[in-house]
């Protein structure tokens, strides 16, 4: 699996290309809310976190998530991940502010063309 930085946008089929080298109709992500960028395609999100790493992003700032090709819109995004354990802002895996997931609906939707 080969993990890629995305930050300008993608075609679907694209998306789906990266898929099928992993798990199919899911991709692993990792999205930063502050840069408005994100990884996909690791086989792990902390591969993707180093990645993110490596271009200037800051742990407070990247949120794990799985993106779920072939269900409907408003449940493609899972927003679970052992990264998004952040013990001063989220004692969770899974991505408790409405505000966080907010910023990577908007995110997730300017870097990918959705239309099949």
């Amino acid at each position: 699996m080969e993990t890629r930085i995305i930050k300008q946008k993608v075609n679907f089929d694209e998306l789906k290309k990266i898929a099928s080298e992993g798990y199919g109709e899911m991709v692993k992500a990792v999205v930063d809310v502050d840069l408005g960028i994100m990884a996909v395609g690791g086989e792990l999100h902390a591969d993707e976190s180093e990645m993110l790493f490596a271009q200037g992003s800051k742990n407070e700032d990247l949120w794990g998530i799985n993106i779920y090709l072939d269900r409907p819109e408003n449940d493609r995004l899972e927003y679970n991940s052992l990264i998004n354990v952040k013990p001063s802002v989220n004692r969770s895996m899974d991505i408790q502010s409405p505000e966080i997931k907010e910023k990577i609906i908007k995110i997730v939707n300017s870097l990918i063309e959705w239309n099949p």
